[in-house]
């Protein structure tokens, strides 16, 4: 067996320093940007499934704006929104829709950038071929997740004794969050090995002949290759539902067939859903202000190399308008 590669390149972004944290530094490119006078600090928590998309905006809006110093940590989707929520950061990474009861705690929710949640496989399982053909419906997701299969020949309707094991997220996060909502759970009704992080859950699939779980399209595809990661595959949907994957439900093979299919709705919400940059109350920093509305204009223009969907001009303007309420 291959030994499992461990995303290097995602992790060295997640795992910066000892706390989890990133910060975008002054650099010599910059230096060449003049008469700039935006001026502060920006702090930012939350979701793996926009951590990312939100480093890259970083750069790029350093770039325009020296004299901003951002820092970036992750934690998962329930960390940004209580951070959010306690004025710990300025802005939460959330990925999942905002509850009522946190609006009417002060959660001010702006749609950036929209992903998706995809199954994952190890791609070394021995019945991989078969379990491709048949794909996931909403009731053998909710099934594998509640523990109702030991093997695969119970998933298959075969003969095999190959174990099933099931792997979950042990951090409120919206990857949970969003894929259990497809079948009509909430994450806390996800039974299965609790592992923490998005690259912990990609990590422990990879070591697992048999492990299956679930990913944010960051954390299963390589943005340099557009491929699923080594050691990684994706599960197809059967979306019609008639216990086979049809040709015009695959589109699994990179991350920009994938992508396509989740802008023209051939993959369906849930599990892609927007992410959300959240503030308590409207945002009255300057510097606080312009990202996010860089994020909403020209920061748009980076969402696909990044591994994610832009939005339509629609959810944009809903988001800007929420700026000058």
């Amino acid at each position: 067996m291959k030994k499992p590669i461990l995303f290097v390149s995602l992790l060295s972004l997640v795992i910066m320093t000892s706390c989890g944290s990133s910060s975008v530094k002054n650099s010599e490119k910059n230096s060449t940007v003049v008469n700039d006078t935006l001026k502060g600090d920006i702090s930012f928590s939350g979701a793996f499934a926009l951590y990312p998309m939100v480093v890259k905006w970083s750069e790029e809006f350093r770039k325009l704006h020296p004299n901003v110093r951002i820092d970036i940590s992750g934690g998962g989707a329930g960390k940004g929104m209580t951070d959010a929520l306690a004025k710990v950061v300025d802005l939460g990474m959330v990925s999942r829709e905002i509850y009522d009861i946190e609006i009417e705690k002060g959660a001010v929710g702006f749609a950036v950038v929209k992903d998706a949640v995809v199954p994952t496989i190890n791609a070394e399982n021995p019945l991989l071929e078969e379990i491709c053909k048949k794909g996931l419906t909403p009731t053998v997701a909710s099934n594998l997740w509640d523990n109702q299969y030991a093997t695969y020949g119970e998933l298959l309707g075969t003969e095999s004794n190959l174990p099933i094991h099931v792997y979950t997220r042990s951090d409120a996060c919206g990857a949970g969050e969003t894929w259990a909502a497809w079948f009509g759970k909430r994450q806390e009704q996800l039974l299965g090995t609790a592992v923490y992080g998005d690259p912990g859950v990609a990590a422990a699939i990879q070591k697992d002949r048999t492990g299956i779980g679930y990913n944010n399209i960051a954390y299963a595809y390589d943005i340099r290759t557009h491929k699923p990661y080594e050691g990684l595959a994706i599960i197809p949907l059967d979306v019609n539902g008639n216990g086979q994957v049809d040709e015009e439900e695959l589109f699994y093979a990179d991350n920009n067939e994938l992508i396509d299919a989740i802008i023209d709705g051939r993959y369906p919400s849930p599990p892609a859903r927007d992410l959300y940059l959240v503030s308590n109350g409207i945002p009255k920093n300057p510097v606080i202000i312009e990202f996010i509305k860089y994020a909403l204009t020209e920061g748009q223009q980076y969402a696909i190399e990044t591994g994610y969907i832009p939005l339509p001009q629609s959810t944009i303007e809903q988001s800007l308008e929420k700026l000058n309420p």
